[in-house]
């Protein structure tokens, strides 16, 4: 027998999918279910490495430690990674197996729906409950044929499904009757019921609303969940630009400065800075002024030299030469290290057109990009302080030169990136660069914030996980969800 399975679908993108799934792995830990969170299908650009050494969506890691779990690919047995506006790289159970336009996937998605029936098939039969989180809306026509994201998973699996909506971006009622109408009769009848998300205000004005939607629909509202201020959470591809709270005007604090280039990943390096109280962090995109700053942070990408390209014609390679002239510091993560160097080489295409790129020849060294993935969770020490770090590694990268004869940190297994001689520029492909209290200290510390208040970005991130399941717990039908997941549950469709 199968574990009880529960798939949250949104009407939207950004609809609160990801986090609903979170909060309801969480709670269910809470009521002793062993429970497994499961995603198809995901794009992102945001990724974490797995315990059993793949890559799956960083939204996916979460939720694994929302459920007490290590991460593991079957969590995420598809994932897309656009590195361009028509194409993406396709990673199926946690490795790489090409580049592919939108077309070529479609013809490919026979056997990354295979990859999907047997992660899931793996995860309902060691747990005893999984919740699914959906991509984007059902009610995407174009996508209907060949889905494994949404419904098409669903039905293969047979499945119940919850619709969450953003209230917060208005027309709720629309998105939620309109995505059921635009269902087939069997998806219909496997949706039992709907979440509101970021509500704002008097619930009680809201009630004719949810009457009218219930009478209509013939499915209750099993919750409206309130807006959260000051929620922080690894996302799978949405960047919040400026932080909810800015550092106080009184408080010494440190301005940190990072550019958005279109194929940014892994922004989720810098949620702990974004949660420091004494860092005013600031990201830069398209046609925006770049501010003056003690720090740069060049970010990771999944196309180097593309990215390169567009911070050059941004005005970004005279002003981090104006920076480093002023005595600021600059710190490269990934696609950012390699682009301080003097050339990236893509001889073989593998993010776009073969050929070579200058660096910004701030370090002595040139990376060449190869098929192989380099795909690691990493511990080690920082050189600046022998502060611990804790992190990952997602590069096809391979870099050399004289510059690593001086590295940024000394990892368990080998000796990673480049401090230049002057103490100025830091290289690294350790992600999560930040999470550690410790090495983020050093690393402020290194930047110019002397006095500083301690952090711990993972004890907010697991407060925040449980404020999120709190909030399941007093705003959501729980008898139903326990009725419909609790062990040895069955569910029975209805009509």
């Amino acid at each position: 027998m199968t574990a009880p399975t529960l798939m949250v679908q949104g009407t939207t993108s950004n609809a609160g999918k990801s986090l609903l799934v979170t909060a309801l792995c969480r709670w269910l830990v809470r009521q002793g279910i062993r429970v497994a969170p499961f995603k198809p299908q995901n794009m992102a650009l945001n990724s974490a490495v797995t315990a059993d050494g793949g890559e799956i969506g960083r939204a996916q890691a979460l939720q694994a430690v929302a459920s007490r779990l290590e991460p593991r690919v079957d969590m995420n047995p598809v994932l897309l990674k656009p590195n361009t506006d028509i194409g993406a790289q396709v990673i199926i159970r946690g490795h790489a197996v090409g580049n592919m336009d939108a077309r070529r996937y479609h013809e490919y998605k026979p056997i990354a729906r295979e990859a999907v029936l047997e992660a899931y098939r793996r995860l309902a039969a060691r747990f005893e409950a999984v919740v699914v989180e959906g991509a984007g809306s059902p009610a995407e026509i174009n996508l209907r044929t060949g889905d494994i994201a949404n419904m098409g998973f669903a039905e293969a699996v047979d499945c119940p499904v919850i619709l969450i909506a953003d209230i917060d971006l208005g027309g709720v009622f629309a998105q939620l009757y309109g995505t059921l109408a635009l269902l087939s009769e069997s998806e219909r009848a496997r949706t039992l019921g709907f979440v509101i998300n970021r509500f704002r205000g008097d619930l009680e004005l809201l009630r004719p609303g949810l009457d009218w939607l219930e009478e209509k629909t013939g499915r209750p509202v099993l919750g409206v969940l309130p807006y959260l201020h000051g929620l922080r959470l690894d996302a799978e591809d949405s960047l919040t630009r400026r932080q909810e709270v800015a550092p106080a005007a009184d408080t010494e604090h440190l301005r940190v400065v990072v550019p958005v280039p279109p194929r940014i990943s892994n922004h989720t390096d810098f949620d702990p800075l974004a949660l420091h109280p004494q860092v005013d962090l600031c990201f830069v995109g398209h046609d925006e002024a770049i501010p003056p700053a003690d720090l740069i942070v060049l970010p990771g990408s999944k196309n180097v030299r593309s990215d390169l390209a567009w911070l050059r014609e941004q005005g970004w390679e005279a002003a981090l030469q104006r920076h480093l002239r002023h005595g600021g510091k600059l710190i490269g993560i990934c696609g950012g290290f390699q682009m301080l160097g003097r050339q990236v080489h893509d001889p073989r295409g593998l993010e776009g057109e073969p050929g070579s790129t200058p660096g910004f020849g701030l370090l002595a060294l040139e990376t060449g990009l190869e098929p192989e993935k380099q795909l690691r969770n990493v511990r080690g020490r920082l050189t600046l302080g022998d502060a611990a770090v804790s992190g990952y590694e997602i590069h096809v990268g391979i870099t050399r030169g004289p510059a690593l004869a001086r590295p940024a940190v000394l990892l368990d297994t080998h000796r990673d990136g480049a401090l230049s001689g002057d103490g100025q520029i830091l290289g690294t492909y350790v992600h999560g660069l930040f999470d550690l209290d410790t090495a983020c200290a050093a690393l402020l510390d290194w930047a110019g914030l002397r006095e500083q208040q301690r952090t711990d970005f993972r004890a907010a991130r697991e407060a925040a996980i449980d404020r999120l399941a709190d909030n399941v717990q007093q705003h959501l039908d729980t008898e139903w969800l326990l009725r419909l997941l609790a062990p040895k549950a069955v569910w029975t469709r209805p009509g």
